[in-house]
């Protein structure tokens, strides 16, 4: 037993080294833990942020006035006059995402008893803009609409007071989520990559042939590469939870890091695994980066970190059950983001740990027999 552990750290230590000497892997580790975390997290979002918007007054009343000062940033930009000539061509030039057209005599009919009509074209190609910022709009034209009659706007009272609390992010700030979900996400995608890389590098290197004339079994060999790669996937993990998604974002963690880690290096058994087993049918590293793409894109946009799984059809949320990943985004999100305890997660954390078993000792399987062969 003492020499299998000698062997396993040693040929661990170096995975190390040769991961040091590849300027060209360490500094993509480098970047997946830090720039493809934060700015993803920073700068895209679903939120309506500065959308372009025109107003067309023909109006030109006092109520057509406070229509177009009541669109406020940051939401949306200052809104631009255009004429009605101007309105299709610049709709199909995609320069405005909305256009507010305030039709003549809005005032005089609202103040007459008469119902009047207000219209507001979108640009619907703006999906993300489109669906909420015409929410917004719609919110802020009426607002300034029933100030206009009334003298007064806001809710009216009803016999219910509905109190609502926002728990966990009160402003609502999406890159606070998008971080965790970004760091998840490129777990996953390291773990399968650098554990995969590891043993191709060690044919196309042609140095597994130095391996298998050594005492060694195919089990210290996987077990070297995982802890090993693990151990460089877990420190980044580590340095991009607290640098990139907590001074960066300005997220808070509210539940315990150690928690974090442990549920990390137990997904990282599984999805080393995967790459293990990756890494067995195919014979070089382009072979090899093309077989991730259908494997890591649908484990990663289907995990439930981007769209729930209570979204997805019922089939679907049971194959997800029989992956990782959708259980480790449950688990980080819920210690991480809303600071639950083993007493919250442990079923996610025993989930995570019995499929990784399963997927670890299907990758071993095909390890050994592709070792065989090679003998």
């Amino acid at each position: 037993m003492r020499r299998r552990l000698a062997s396993i750290y040693w040929l661990g230590r170096k995975e190390l080294v040769s991961l040091r000497r590849d300027p060209v892997l360490a500094f993509f580790v480098v970047y997946a833990f830090t720039y493809a975390v934060y700015v993803p997290s920073a700068t895209t979002g679903l939120e309506v942020r500065h959308a372009s918007v025109a107003f067309l007054d023909e109006d030109r009343s006092n109520l057509s006035a406070r229509l177009r000062d009541a669109v406020r940033t940051p939401y949306f930009r200052t809104p631009q006059e255009v004429s009605s000539s101007d309105i299709d061509p610049e709709m199909d030039a995609g320069t405005y995402t909305f256009v507010i057209d305030v039709p003549p005599r809005i005032e005089a009919d609202l103040l007459a008893g008469r119902p009047p009509s207000l219209q507001i074209l979108v640009d619907a190609t703006a999906m993300s803009q489109a669906g909420v910022g015409v929410g917004y709009l719609t919110r802020m034209l009426g607002d300034e609409i029933e100030e206009f009659v009334t003298g007064t706007r806001g809710p009216k009272p009803t016999p219910i007071l509905s109190t609502i609390r926002v728990a966990f992010n009160p402003n609502l700030e999406q890159s606070w989520y998008m971080g965790i979900v970004q760091l998840i996400n490129n777990v996953t995608m390291l773990a399968i990559l650098l554990t995969g890389a590891a043993l191709l590098r060690e044919r196309e290197h042609e140095t597994i042939e130095h391996l298998l004339v050594m005492p060694l079994a195919p089990l210290e060999i996987a077990l070297a590469k995982v802890w090993a790669n693990g151990l460089v996937i877990v420190v980044g993990a580590a340095a991009s939870l607290g640098a990139v998604v907590h001074y960066g974002l300005g997220a808070p963690i509210r539940g315990s890091i150690p928690l974090f880690l442990l549920g990390t290096v137990t997904y990282l058994f599984s999805m080393s695994a995967v790459g293990i087993f990756l890494s067995t049918l195919v014979r070089s590293m382009p072979q090899f980066g093309l077989l991730l793409v259908p494997v890591i894109i649908p484990m990663i946009s289907l995990s439930g970190g981007i769209t729930p799984l209570e979204s997805m059809p019922a089939a679907l949320q049971v194959l997800m059950q029989a992956l990782p990943t959708a259980h480790f985004v449950s688990f980080t999100t819920a210690v991480v983001y809303r600071g639950a305890g083993i007493d919250v997660v442990w079923e996610s954390f025993a989930a995570i740990a019995a499929i990784g078993a399963v997927f670890f000792f299907a990758a071993l399987f095909r390890f050994r027999a592709s070792v065989a062969v090679a003998r």
